[in-house]
Parts: structure tokens; sequence; C-alpha cells
């Protein structure tokens, strides 16, 4: 789901004091070996539990959320994911039956959430999806639904004002409860902050650059660019932030300009972080990139030396003619190559 995976990753670029819970429930047609049913739950970006209808159980993924001993609540989830596990199948089918389906493998996906900022300000969202398009979008506002296309004007019917207003009362209420919940015994891990690591690459000189941050908590970083101290939207990507292995995210924004406006004009990258006093800025110079790899011109560079080298090792070993047991050019370029490419730049 092109658009609704999008929101998944970007939905949330707040501050640091800001935390959110997010829902992504998912039905598909049976006949694959996966789950006709899954259910995903996440703080602050980081999976905190998962059901799926072959084990009909939630498993808590974050050992952090384990110590939220409440019975009652997690019997509660697990009696609601057992509930839309049934209404998806009706969900699919129905979409089916409109779009004169009758076979194939589909998908109808229901992602909600809500957020708390430290002001006490509430967010909140609820989105529908078929086959990965959008399908129906819920205004808070207003407690309206926001139909995607006219099949899903059916859905909209039944989704009324009535439930639109549940919808509303329990993203703005019990969503909000259940995060600060969740938010209290995680606070060790869900309020630490670790800088990003930054850095600058290209490909080669006619190749986009990029700016990329990594190894950073939370999951909210700003990267912009700007050309000559002005900020620059044009011709810049921003992509979705990513999880590492390790719980902390990365983030990249890629910038297209031809070489000549490389050399040109001063271009910066800016992360911002809630980690950092300041922010970062890493500067692209007469077509190096400070701070990251050009990895075309350093390629390029290694190899005239190693030819230079090369040559020069020949022409000296003739002149020499060295006996068999002295080391050899071929020996002296396999130790020269393998110490360039342990340098580390910068």
């Amino acid at each position: 789901m092109k658009s609704l995976l999008l929101l998944i990753f970007t939905l949330h670029l707040t501050s640091a004091d800001n935390h959110f819970l997010d829902f992504f429930f998912t039905g598909v047609t049976p006949g694959i070996s996966f789950p006709e049913f899954t259910a995903v739950a996440q703080v602050d970006g980081r999976q905190g539990g998962y059901y799926d209808s072959n084990s009909r159980k939630v498993i808590l993924t974050e050992e952090w959320l384990k110590n939220y001993t409440d019975e009652e609540h997690w019997n509660m989830i697990t009696e609601i994911s057992h509930g839309y596990q049934e209404a998806f199948k009706v969900r699919i089918a129905t979409a089916m039956k409109l779009f004169n389906q009758t076979d194939g493998i589909h998908t109808w996906q229901w992602m909600f959430g809500c957020e708390l900022h430290d002001d006490g300000t509430k967010k909140g969202y609820s989105r529908y999806g078929y086959d990965g398009e959008d399908w129906l979008s819920l205004d808070l506002n207003t407690s309206t639904w926001t139909a995607a296309n006219d099949k899903a004007l059916f859905t909209k019917k039944e989704e009324n004002t009535t439930k639109a207003e549940g919808h509303k009362n329990f993203l703005e209420n019990e969503c909000i409860e259940w995060l600060q919940k969740y938010v209290y015994y995680g606070r060790e891990t869900l309020e630490r902050k670790v800088r990003p690591e930054a850095s600058l690459f290209q490909k080669d000189s006619s190749s986009p650059v990029v700016c990329h941050a990594t190894g950073f908590f939370p999951k909210a970083v700003m990267i912009s660019w700007q050309k000559n101290g002005e900020d620059l939207h044009e011709d810049v990507e921003l992509r979705e932030t990513l999880p590492n292995q390790d719980g902390t995210f990365q983030k990249r924004s890629v910038l297209t300009v031809s070489p000549e406006e490389l050399n040109k004009h001063n271009y910066t990258c800016i992360i911002q972080h809630s980690s950092l006093e300041k922010e970062m800025v890493l500067q692209v110079v007469n077509h190096r990139v400070s701070g990251g790899v050009l990895i075309g011109i350093i390629v390029g560079a290694v190899m005239s030396v190693l030819v230079i080298i090369s040559v020069g090792v020949f022409v000296w070993m003739k002149k020499k003619q060295q006996q068999p047991s002295a080391v050899t050019a071929s020996t002296l370029l396999r130790r020269l190559s393998t110490r360039c490419r342990s340098v580390s730049v910068n």
C-alpha cells in the first residue's frame, strides 16, 4: 500500500516530547502462506505487540512492555483482535463483490493511532485501505469520513456518524490512556536520546548527493537542504524513516543537482534532532562532500595511484633484476590495495 505505508513512516515527524501509539490491522484472502489476519502495535515507532490468526495470541515484543502486568487489559486486546479477525473477512468479501472479484489475493487494512504532545495536545487518525489503495479516512474535527473512490462510498454509508464518533472517542481517550501506560513502563527506553551519525555520499559526480543520518533515537528527525544559505525544496526527495536492528532509526534525503550547479553554489544539509544542542550542518564544498565520501572520485584516484605505482615498480624491478626470493610487484600491489581499502574517509 504505497500511500498507506508511507503514512507509517512519515506521520509522526514530531518533537521528542511527543509520544504516539499506532495499530496496523491487515486481513488477507486465504490461499497463501501468510496469516489471514495480523495486528501490530507500535509505541513511538517501536513494535510493542503482535497478533495473528494462526497463534490467536497477543505476543509482546518489547521487554519493558511485559512489565505492564494488567491481565484484564491484555485479555481485552486479545478479544478485540479476535473480533476484527472475523470482521475483516466480511470487509474483504464486500470489497471483492463491489469490484466483481471472485478470486485472487486481496487485502483489507486498517491503520489508526493517537499522539500525545507534552503540552497536552491530542491527535489521532483512522484510515482504511483495500488492495494497496486508500479507501476511507476519518476527519476527527468533523467526525466525518472521506471516501477515496466511488466504490468506497458504500463503506462510507456503513461507517456512519455514530461509528465515526466512536472512533473519535477511542482515539482521544482510551488510546491516549493506553499510550500513557505504555510510555510509563517504557520511559527508560522511549525517552532516551541518542545522537545521529551523519554523512554525505555520492556514487559519482553525476549522481544525486545523499544526506544520511543513522543511529538516532527518538524517531523524529528533520533533514533539509540549503542553497547559498536559503532553504531548498526543489529537487529534494526525503525518504522514509527506517528502523535499525538496535532499536534506533535512520533516514536520508536525496538532492538531485548537476555537477555544474554543485560546483557553482554552496549546498548544505541540515539535520535537526532532539539529542542535538544545535543542528548538524554538512557542507558540499568544491564538488567534494565534507564529512562524507565521493565514491567515484576516490575509487578513480586510487586506481590511478595503483596504475602509476605498478608501472614504477615494474620499471624499478627490471632495473634492479631482483632475486626470486625478493618481494614481487604483485605482492606490493596487493598490500597497497589492502591499505587503500582500509582507509576511512571522514
